[in-house]
């Protein structure tokens, strides 16, 4: 395991201790979960740029070949 100093806001400290108080676990064990799950949102937002940016991409290409299934329909 990792040791992290950091600086928290007031607010957000004394929001936090209120809910620690009241759900009984370790501000530790609080921090680590709230971590994994905006880690998780994160990888999912990153995912789905990711998918978009390479669905415009694979769009493009798809037009120009529909275009040109559309040519030979026309011919026949």
């Amino acid at each position: 395991m990792k040791t992290v100093s950091l600086k928290i806001d007031d607010s957000i400290f004394g929001e936090t201790e209120k809910i620690l108080s009241r759900i009984k676990i370790p501000r530790n064990r609080y921090i680590n979960e709230a971590l994994e799950y905006y880690n998780k949102i994160q990888r999912r937002q990153l995912l789905e740029k990711r998918l978009k940016n390479d669905s415009n991409l694979v769009k493009k290409e798809s037009m120009i070949v529909l275009k040109e299934f559309e040519r030979i329909d026309y011919v026949d």
